[in-house]
């Protein structure tokens, strides 16, 4: 469960900023690759669909190691977006071979997804798969910028079901994928990678696919295990995803409390320990005290440790039996729960 919190909160449920493809930071560029020029063959393209457009990148510069496989080592030129609204923030040129000693060229191939203004910004050596990282930071080169106009452009939804998947329960995804602008499928059998975890962070071209039917649907069975992790759908691409949807499905909130004491004196602390069943730490609860016939008031909170379990205290108020239970409020895929009520008397 560590692993989905820490996705939940790194990560944008609409449109994975995963899939995209990241580059590992680390120590610095590359010493031995020197960037003299990165040209683009166009300055603006169309891309409809799920189509991409070609467009040529080329690289003049050395790259001297000192052993033969130099000539063997292509590059990837990276681009960041600078404007618009398309769901790629980061655009990865294919894997660039050496041409000649001095020159890399080979196609970025660009999705509609891009729809906006990306701008060259460094260059890796390769070969790269984004999501995997690299043994270097890409070597900084500020280079000219592409403008794209993405039209009907993919949107994938999910349904989750059962729409809350009890622990220890295997459940199903049907995933859709539509063109955003019609509402339509686009009427053909889609390529999708469905994966689940690292996939999902880590992809590595056109395996692990799936076909859609013509309506662009696709359901998949998971197994207990799965709801732990980040479930996506991605959109195959070279040599990034160009596209994806991503999510944790929802969890029931079960809550547990139980006094360290049944009775104590008016205004001493007692003690109620319990827990939260699938141990969501990032969360908290509320103490809440019965008021009347029917109104529960929090009374105090307390944090979620890592094994799930908590500590709040009470504080009996006035002399008789006094009602608490302990409250879950909904919290990142945890649904909202509530423990047993539980009474201490005040003495």
């Amino acid at each position: 469960m560590r692993r989905v919190l820490t996705a939940l909160l790194a990560v944008p449920m609409l449109g994975l900023g995963l899939a995209t493809g990241a580059v590992a930071a680390q120590a610095a560029p590359d010493p031995d690759l020197k960037i003299d020029s990165i040209t683009l063959n166009k300055t603006s393209v169309a891309v409809s669909g799920l189509n991409t457009v070609p467009v040529t990148v080329t690289v003049k510069g050395t790259y001297d190691t000192g052993t033969p496989e130099d000539s063997k080592t292509p590059v990837n030129v990276i681009l960041e977006r600078t404007g618009g609204t398309g769901q790629q923030r980061t655009l990865f040129s294919t894997n660039l071979p050496r041409l000649t000693n001095g020159t890399w060229s080979g196609p970025l191939l660009v999705p509609s997804t891009a729809n906006g203004t990306f701008k060259v910004t460094g260059v890796l050596t390769g070969p790269f798969f984004p999501g995997s990282g690299s043994m270097t930071d890409p070597t900084p080169y500020a280079g000219p910028s592409l403008a794209v106009t993405g039209t009907h452009q993919p949107k994938i939804t999910a349904s989750v079901s059962p729409r809350i998947v009890p622990f220890g329960s295997g459940f199903s995804i049907k995933w859709a994928v539509t063109d955003a602008q019609t509402a339509k499928p686009y009427g053909s059998r889609l390529r999708v990678v469905l994966g689940t975890d690292n996939i999902c962070a880590e992809y590595f071209g056109p395996g692990y696919t799936h076909l859609t039917d013509t309506n662009g649907t696709v359901t998949k069975a998971y197994t207990s295990a799965d709801a732990e992790a980040v479930n996506c759908l991605l959109l195959p691409g070279n040599p990034a995803s160009i596209g994806g949807q991503g999510l944790v499905v929802a969890r029931p909130g079960i809550v547990s409390a139980t006094p360290s004491k049944t009775s104590a004196p008016v205004g001493t602390l007692v003690a109620v320990n319990g827990s939260v069943m699938g141990s969501p730490s990032a969360c908290k609860v509320q103490l809440q005290r019965l008021y009347g016939a029917s109104q529960w008031r929090t009374v105090g909170t307390g944090a979620i440790r890592q094994s799930g379990r908590f500590t709040v205290y009470a504080q009996p108020a006035y002399k008789g039996l006094i009602p608490y239970r302990v409250y879950f409020p909904k919290c990142y895929n945890y649904q909202a729960g509530v423990s047993k009520a539980f009474y201490i008397r005040g003495i």
